[in-house]
């Protein structure tokens, strides 16, 4: 997936559109950004372009106002925030479209960063409408993608806006594409994906998807559940409906002929409830009681995985091993990053969303080879699916 860059295009001293993924956390009620990786990842490409001495634009959703303005969810605190890390003034921009956008563009000097706006403010934005498009596009020379974590919405300023500036990649999205292009097409391996999260439907696509080239599957997660009902084993009040266990089943059977191996848990963590920490214990997979569910997988598990883990040359992690959100129940997903922290001649691949929040949290973010900006995006380009926001780039 050969796509150009903003090293492959001329910007020197160009307005320059680029689309940033900067829906971050706020602590409830304040204005303080709880989780602040997302700005962080942008600074490659917005340095790079400083150099270049383009007049920088920057443009992101925040959260779903549904295309009226929502005062809580405007843009200035994240241009605050984003000036704090940058060392410098990001100017913030109260406009999206119109002409006080068009003003306010024209008064930026050469390598000066702005943001505008919420995009999402704007009805056009989610409409991939043509005409919010086309006005967007006024305001520059050419339209960078950076927000791989939203290319998979089919919005005006990821999708449309490319039939109006030439578009290119920036530095963040040449990276995803990069890593997870690699486990697509050309892994080191053996290649393992840890697979966890809720439900078996969650991710039965990209498990599908990865049946073709890996070489083993680790089950962790509440999902872990559905496969252990498949083998005929209870599991006590684990979530694992009807359609949940068919879907493991499936998966169970598909990977034989595929020579893929697929490692279920051997003893897992229950509790009554998440709040019930005190009345956890440790079972085997055959002893589940019936009043208990699997919250994390047990400590025989974890090292068992980090033996496969350690054998590896490629791993791909997709969903924490258990609650990791409350502690004691973080034990799983602490030991799984942990020994791919310590895997020495690897590819180690977090595929976004709660398992890089559970990484990062760790400490071990940058121990990792590569942690996804994306959640959902993640998912579908595991999936094989065409990311429109990655389509519509120009190629080599």
């Amino acid at each position: 997936m050969a796509k150009k860059t903003i090293r492959d295009i001329s910007i020197a001293g160009k307005r320059v559109l680029v689309r940033v993924d900067f829906n971050v956390p706020f602590v409830r009620n304040t204005n303080y950004i709880a989780d602040d990786r997302r700005l962080r990842a942008m600074l490659p490409t917005i340095r790079y372009l400083k150099d270049q001495q383009a007049r920088i634009i920057l443009c992101s959703h925040l959260d779903r106002p549904g295309g009226v303005v929502v005062p809580s969810l405007q843009m200035e605190p994240v241009a605050t925030k984003l000036s704090e890390i940058l060392g410098e003034p990001v100017k913030y921009i109260r406009h999206i479209v119109g002409d006080k956008a068009q003003e306010s563009v024209a008064e930026l000097a050469a390598g000066e960063v702005s943001l505008l706006e919420n995009l999402r403010f704007h009805a056009g934005e989610e409409a991939n409408d043509d005409a919010f498009a086309k006005e967007l596009a006024n305001l520059a020379d050419v339209y960078v993608n950076d927000a791989f974590a939203a290319s998979h919405r089919k919005h005006a300023s990821i999708d449309k806006i490319s039939n109006f500036l030439p578009s290119v990649s920036g530095f963040l999205m040449e990276a995803e594409l990069d890593m997870l292009g690699s486990v697509l097409d050309s892994p080191d391996r053996p290649l393992i994906a840890i697979v966890g999260g809720a439900k078996v439907s969650d991710k039965i696509a990209v498990m599908k998807s990865l049946l073709v080239s890996v070489n083993t599957v680790l089950v962790v997660g509440g999902m872990a559940a559905s496969f252990l009902k498949a083998q005929g084993l209870q599991v006590g009040s684990s979530l694992a409906g009807e359609k949940e266990v068919a879907l493991a089943s499936n998966l169970l059977e598909w990977a034989s002929p595929a020579g893929v191996s697929i490692q279920l848990p051997t003893d897992v963590v229950v509790a009554p409830t998440i709040d019930d920490a005190s009345l956890s214990k440790t079972v085997d997979v055959g002893n589940i009681p019936d009043n208990m569910a699997i919250v994390d997988i047990g400590p025989d598990t974890a090292n068992n995985f980090a033996a496969f883990i350690r054998k590896s040359r490629t791993v791909v992690w997709n969903g924490p091993a258990g609650v990791f959100e409350v502690p004691p129940f973080d034990i799983g997903t602490r030991k799984i990053a942990e020994s791919l922290a310590q895997l020495r001649k690897g590819i180690t691949i977090i595929g976004g969303g709660s398992t890089a929040e559970a990484v990062d949290s760790f400490g071990l973010a940058n121990r990792m080879s590569h942690v996804s900006t994306g959640g959902g995006a993640t998912l579908e380009f595991l999936e094989g699916k065409d990311l429109p926001g990655i389509s519509v780039l120009q190629e080599y």
